[in-house]
């Protein structure tokens, strides 16, 4: 009897196709990670070095609380968009975007609203600015960050002292000398810095960059001779010139009289 091979094949292929096909539909059906849990929860901050209000101890008990923090849960329990939509209502958070791996491992990165100004205005208003110009309610505290005082409304924080801001945390020296900027009622602004018993004066705040280039000349080159106490009011308000105005009296000392 002679065997027809070709249809044998053909056959034989057909079961093959038809038995793979049925494997990965039942694998396709099968929920997805039913077997497996969540057994690692990595969450990265940007800029986590940064003194903000944001730390993964933070992030996780905030998941906690609303009783979405993936660890320990089946992975297909695990709903992504509720964790970044828990995370993202967070006054604090710029943006939140988590995934889950094959692994068992959820991550979560995010990036945080950084403040850059307290503002302390003399109408009550306590706020942080963020580098981006928005409004930050003070409900944590932030260190060694710079305090605004003065005639302050919000859209000059927001306008104003952002860019301000921002041009003083670009330069380490300048984020670690100024200490307070105080708004004058006509706009112009004081600076009150950290080495120094001596109020400067900035003037407008436009052209703030040259102002302080000039002014750390004169650090340098001229209160680094003749004491950093010599002078009470240093205004660099003009270009290419500095005013002083010498103190009469050792600093905290009353004058003559008082």
């Amino acid at each position: 009897m002679a065997f027809n091979w070709k249809k044998i094949l053909a056959t034989a292929l057909s079961v093959a196709v038809a038995a793979y096909l049925l494997l990965a539909v039942t694998a396709f059906n099968k929920p997805e990670g039913k077997a497996k849990v969540c057994t690692q929860v990595k969450i990265n901050i940007a800029d986590a070095a940064v003194d903000g209000f944001l730390n993964a101890d933070a992030i996780k008990r905030m998941l906690q609380q609303k009783g979405v923090y993936p660890l320990g849960k089946a992975m297909h329990e695990v709903n992504v968009r509720l964790i970044e939509e828990t995370i993202g209502r967070s006054p604090f958070v710029a943006k939140a975007e988590v995934c889950k791996t094959d692994g068992g491992f959820v991550e979560i990165n995010l990036s945080q609203r950084m403040p850059v100004i307290r503002v302390m205005a003399n109408n009550g208003d306590d706020y942080y600015v963020d580098s981006h110009g928005g409004i930050m309610q003070k409900t944590h505290y932030v260190s060694d960050i710079i305090v605004a005082t003065g005639n302050i409304s919000k859209g000059y924080a927001r306008r104003v002292l952002t860019q301000v801001g921002n041009t003083i945390a670009a330069d380490k020296f300048w984020q670690s000398q100024v200490v307070q900027l105080n708004v004058l009622p006509d706009g112009t602004m004081e600076m009150v810095p950290r080495v120094g018993d001596n109020i400067v004066y900035l003037g407008s705040p436009s052209g703030l960059q040259a102002k302080l280039d000039r002014l750390r000349k004169f650090y340098k080159y001229g209160l680094s001779r003749v004491g950093w106490d010599r002078y009470s009011y240093i205004s660099v308000e003009f270009g290419n010139q500095i005013i002083c105005k010498k103190r009469h009296h050792a600093p905290g000392a009353r004058p003559a009289g008082q």
